[in-house]
């Protein structure tokens, strides 16, 4: 039987001290400071790039000539370089998203610690609900046990563990584990395809008529702590006199607000999991839009010289199309198809909303809110517009069909044949 190699995280709670949160905190704050030190070494010096081997002398040397950067575990500040250079790596690569690496700001970077490896960690199962790991520099910390890790309990998955972070968010540490398993290669998925159009009235429209759709993530009751929350903060930071450092009472307000938005965040993750899972299971192919979504979710305020228009209606939907996620949907789509043996296919998104998938008759007015009403009068088309789009963007995989962005406007070309590559 063939065998492939999966990698995955598994992310559990750390129950730590005070004195252990501080110390983490500590070695977080030196790896975000280790990390503006290395951008200003690799791109100020002498108006050049810094090679790999003289980033790592000056790590080396910075560690025995500064106090404070003694405090991170030496594989850690490795690490650190690692992530560093693969940030240039992503940047420079034109298929990658990522954007130019930038200095890190104390308040609003996430603070975390890289524990490279895996033999640093001595993991055990204390009883059912807990178990433990070593952490550098920290000692040992109990973690809440929630699944059986590869190599650590008897009879459990085989595989191992290669790593770990520690990261902390709202709610505290966690600690992810990088896993490697091998598991038997995927039969190619038997299951039909299905288009999915993503949006923010409706979540997740499919090609069959049938849609994904969500609550609001946080209740009525919740909504209005967090608006109270909003302008509390909004009046301590009036009354806070410009230079000053952060009073307590304003840090945790901010606090109160980065944890209702954690649980947000969390009830908008556990959906979006469950939902691709399902998806991926019942369907081989997986069409979707290759939206660019950084550019859509762009700021419409303009300049001083040149005011931009409907600039609190444009924040309005900006907000609400990162509340969906979409980039992280596609993302889980993607590897959770792979260990079923479908395949996720993204096509050009022009013109997929605006065209009728019955007569492929393209008109911007042919949509207006949720319905679809065709133009072209020997058509005349009704129903769902974002059923529609799915249906267009599900056609749209590997032919010159509705969807693909080569239409005009007011022209019908379904029964054209496709252009030659």
């Amino acid at each position: 039987m063939e065998l492939a190699k999966q990698a995955r995280a598994h992310v559990a709670r750390l129950d730590l001290s005070a004195v252990q949160a501080a110390q983490l905190e500590g070695q977080a704050h030196t790896a975000r400071a280790l990390w503006n030190l290395l951008h200003e070494f690799f791109t100020f010096r002498q108006g050049r790039f810094a090679m790999l081997k003289d980033c790592d002398a000056a790590i080396r040397q910075a560690r025995h000539e500064i106090d404070w950067m003694g405090q991170l575990p030496a594989q850690a500040a490795q690490a650190v370089l690692k992530s560093y250079r693969q940030a240039w790596a992503n940047f420079f690569n034109p298929d990658h998203p990522a954007g130019r690496p930038t200095f890190k700001a104390r308040f609003r970077s996430r603070l975390a610690v890289d524990v490279p490896q895996a033999r640093d960690l001595q993991i055990t199962r204390l009883n059912r609900r807990w178990g433990a790991v070593n952490l550098p520099k920290v000692g040992r910390v109990r973690f809440r046990w929630t699944k059986d890790l590869p190599g650590v309990t008897k009879g459990g998955p085989a595989g191992r563990i290669t790593g770990a972070r520690l990261v902390k968010d709202a709610y505290g540490w966690t600690i992810v584990f990088r896993v490697e398993c091998e598991v038997p290669a995927p039969a190619q998925h038997s299951g039909p395809s299905v288009g999915i159009d993503r949006g923010v009235t409706v979540a997740l429209a499919l090609s069959d008529g049938t849609m994904r759709e969500h609550g609001p993530w946080l209740s009525g009751g919740e909504r209005e702590r967090l608006r109270l929350l909003e302008k509390k903060a909004a009046r301590q930071r009036r009354a806070r006199t410009p230079g000053e450092p952060t009073s307590r009472r304003l840090a945790r307000t901010n606090a109160q607000i980065a944890k209702a938005r954690a649980t947000a965040k969390r009830r908008a993750l556990d959906w979006q999991h469950q939902t691709t899972t399902e998806l991926a299971t019942g369907f081989g192919v997986i069409v979707v839009e290759d939206l660019k979504i950084m550019n859509m979710v762009r700021s419409a305020k303009g300049t001083v010289e040149q005011p931009g228009t409907n600039v609190a209606q444009k924040a309005g939907l900006n907000r609400a199309i990162a509340g969906e996620a979409w980039g992280r949907t596609v993302t889980l789509l993607e590897y959770k198809t792979a260990d079923r043996g479908g395949q996720v296919v993204k096509v050009p998104a022009p013109g997929t909303s605006q065209t009728c998938h019955e007569c492929g008759y393209r008109d911007p007015g042919n949509r207006a809110g949720t319905v679809f009403a065709c133009k072209n009068p020997a058509c005349g088309w009704v129903g769902h517009a974002d059923t529609n789009g799915a249906i267009n963007i599900a056609n749209a995989a590997g032919t010159a069909v509705p969807g693909r962005g080569d239409l005009a406007v007011g022209r019908s070309v379904k029964r054209q044949p496709p252009r030659a590559a």
